[in-house]
């Protein structure tokens, strides 16, 4: 009797990060990875945001659609990553209930929001090809704020929701959460909780969240290729499919992660973090160069630095 007050998930203050099983002596070469990694997100993304603040060529809604994506990739990526490296170096790594709540809360928050917002670029480039006559008066600077707006509502009150269903489940084994950072499937191992509700939830939300982002994206990309196809010129083609091709490359990259991780069955974890570094920090590295090697206007930008230094 003594030791039931325990299972309650308010007893815990702290969790364990296990992290990455390897050998201490890789967790050097771990930091060093994690360390280039994120300074090349902070580079590339603060870049990015530069660039298209201070240029008046790129005052238009794909620019401001991607400098919030940028936005995003920094904050969601340094949710993650200085407390992995800090763990490297520690014996402990240990992370506060508090902590542990604070890092799943913004990473889904800013993660759902940046879904959305591929949605609202796929819904962007739509509107450039399907109908370039009416862009301008389509696509309006009320509209692009309303869409961004509405991206960070939908991932803060996705991540309350989220947040709130992992945090009252009870904690009642092991504080050692196998991943490098707090995330749903590591957390809702070391549960003792009825997860048959929980699940249910969890269904229901991932379906009114990724669902229609995935429908957005198709349902526009179909119209874009049928739009492209008609186009007789292959140069004309070309010069349309290359609108598109880094937004469809960093749409690739990130669900193509995501399903991998959440497809992996439980008994891999292992693949799990390999699948969960390549959406905390492949793709906000890969984001900045997929679109300054693809587009044409910010590489003009790049130059012009270059030749006046």
């Amino acid at each position: 009797m003594g030791d039931r007050g325990t299972d309650n998930h308010s007893e815990v203050t702290d969790f364990i990060l296990v992290g990455f099983r390897v050998r201490p002596e890789l967790h050097i070469l771990l930091f060093l990875i994690f360390l280039l990694v994120y300074a090349m997100i902070l580079l590339g993304n603060v870049g990015m945001m530069t660039i298209i603040m201070t240029d008046p060529r790129l005052n238009t809604p794909m620019y401001f659609f991607l400098g919030n994506l940028s936005f995003i990739d920094l904050f969601y990526s340094s949710v993650i990553a200085p407390k992995a490296m800090i763990n490297f170096w520690s014996e402990s790594k240990s992370i506060s209930f508090a902590g542990c709540v604070t890092q799943l809360f913004l990473f889904a928050l800013f993660i759902v929001a940046e879904g959305f917002l591929l949605a609202a670029m796929a819904y962007d480039r739509f509107i450039a090809i399907c109908n370039p006559l009416l862009y301008s008066s389509q696509m309006s600077t009320r509209l692009c704020i309303q869409l961004v707006a509405g991206s960070y509502i939908c991932g803060c009150i996705s991540s309350v929701l989220q947040t709130s269903m992992v945090f009252t489940l009870s904690f009642c084994g092991s504080r050692s959460i196998d991943h490098f950072y707090c995330d749903t499937r590591p957390l809702e191992r070391i549960s003792c909780s009825d997860f048959f509700i929980y699940r249910m939830i969890s269904f229901f939300l991932s379906s009114i969240i990724i669902l229609p982002t995935i429908i957005v994206i198709i349902i526009s990309y179909l119209y874009i290729v049928s739009t492209v196809l008609k186009i007789r010129s292959s140069e004309g083609r070309k010069k349309a499919f290359s609108t598109c091709s880094s937004h469809l490359g960093v749409v690739s990259v990130l669900y193509g992660a995501v399903f991998f991780m959440y497809l992996t069955p439980d008994r891999f974890p292992e693949l799990s973090k390999v699948a969960s570094l390549c959406y905390t920090l492949v793709t906000p590295m890969l984001n900045p160069l997929i679109y300054s090697l693809r587009n044409k206007d910010v590489k003009e930008w790049g130059l012009c630095l270059v030749l006046e230094s």
